[in-house]
């Protein structure tokens, strides 16, 4: 029977760069960010210019990729799992 899985890691994510750890989930594995509307082009560059003062979320791959915008933390979430990937939380 074969078994699609992920190569482990034999490391301490102490041992791995940002770079490493990053590039282990990409794909996978994404984040959320909470935001405020005038910070939404450092992270989405392409966005239409949003009425100031908007509580937004990203979804972010692990590297930090934009993957998406919405006004609510359980949209981001949702469509993370629609599409098979992993939220996790960062501090």
């Amino acid at each position: 029977m074969h078994h699609d899985r992920k190569p482990e890691v034999n490391a301490s994510p102490n041992d791995l760069s940002p770079e490493n750890l990053a590039a282990i989930g990409t794909g996978h594995i994404t984040y959320i960010k909470a935001l405020r509307s005038e910070d939404v082009a450092r992270i989405f560059p392409q966005a239409p210019a949003l009425q100031p003062g908007l509580d937004l979320f990203a979804l972010l791959a692990a590297d930090g990729t934009p993957i998406l915008l919405t006004d609510s933390r359980e949209a981001a979430v949702a469509n993370a799992a629609e599409h098979d990937m992993v939220t996790v939380s960062v501090h």
